[in-house]
């Protein structure tokens, strides 16, 4: 979950900090010297940051805001090993999903999900260019949030060459791929589903032993992300039944 911290000077010492934070909230009436700061601090961390109304600032938080809030993180996220030694806990092969630059909370919600339900034993995120687990993630999550656990990494392609070396396949969702019914998901592997615009990450989809593409009918071109994670994970499931 989020917890929000307000006000200028408890902001900017926790821009200097390191703490790790999803988003900065400005109020975009306010202008000055101290949005130039707040601004800068998060270019150089590569935190996003939004202009919005005094209102939405207040409905984030009941204090008194000084026209900025900031989201911090307040999920514990774990390391691809806890993840790992679950699996070994249960006696079964791994099975991971790793998801590039997805953004919309209700997809990473949805997916989140659905990993649960299907015995996954966990996801693995990036730190930026994509969602964490925020508030409306857990909810949509439907509890999924408080079991299923959730590497947020630096670097997406190190985390998939951590995987492999522990003797898991990657295989990708791509359009370009075999047909997911021809491919054997029993073994130990991992998931990768792109964001919802940019698909996957060029160097992360390279690193992939497998490109699986589902196959469709009508006039539509794709699945959409969540959906589609689901489809590949349920795949999995019925192979390891």
């Amino acid at each position: 979950m989020n917890n929000f911290v307000c006000g200028k000077n408890a902001v900017l010492e926790l821009l200097a900090a390191g703490r790790e934070i999803n988003r900065v909230y400005l109020d975009k009436t306010k202008k000055g010297d101290f949005h130039r700061q707040v601004i800068e601090a998060c270019q150089q961390r590569s935190i996003p940051y939004s202009f919005v109304d005094k209102q939405h600032l207040d409905k984030l938080a009941d204090t008194e805001n000084r026209g900025v809030v900031a989201a911090v993180a307040g999920t514990e996220y774990c390391e691809i090993a806890d993840i790992l030694a679950i699996a070994a806990e249960r006696g079964e092969p791994p099975l991971v999903v790793i998801l590039s630059e997805v953004e919309d909370p209700h997809n990473l919600g949805a997916i989140m999900r659905s990993a649960l339900c299907a015995g996954a034993h966990g996801i693995i995120i990036p730190k930026r260019r994509a969602v964490g687990v925020t508030p409306t993630v857990a909810k949509v999550a439907s509890g999924a949030a408080e079991y299923l656990p959730v590497a947020r990494v630096a670097n997406l392609v190190q985390a998939a060459e951590e995987l492999q070396a522990a003797g898991l396949w990657l295989i990708a969702a791509d359009l370009h791929g075999d047909d997911i019914f021809k491919i054997d998901f029993s073994g130990p592997l991992a998931i990768v589903m792109g964001g919802e615009d940019k698909g996957i990450a060029p160097l992360l989809l390279k690193k992939c032993d497998f490109k699986a593409k589902i196959p469709m009918k009508g006039k539509l071109g794709s699945y959409n992300v969540s959906a589609s994670a689901a489809i590949f994970l349920y795949e999995a499931l019925r192979a390891r039944i």
